[in-house]
């Protein structure tokens, strides 16, 4: 579970939790893709895909666009 950022802040800045849900975890699965394309099992560091995935989109990273 995510704890920091705050899933309400960031849940805004995407539109919904809904919308949350999915950004972020078609990132993580990008960021697990790059590592194992890398050869690595797991993603660099001691961050989780998905922790990482919601920095991102705190920190202005990571748009979500509504197609």
């Amino acid at each position: 579970m995510i704890h920091k950022p705050p899933i309400d802040e960031l849940a805004n800045k995407v539109g919904s939790k809904y919308a949350l849900c999915v950004v972020t975890s078609k990132r993580a699965r990008q960021l697990m893709e790059q590592a194992q394309n890398q050869g690595y099992r797991d993603v660099p560091g001691k961050e989780k895909p998905l922790s990482i995935a919601a920095q991102e989109i705190y920190d202005g990273k990571l748009v979500a666009i509504n197609d």
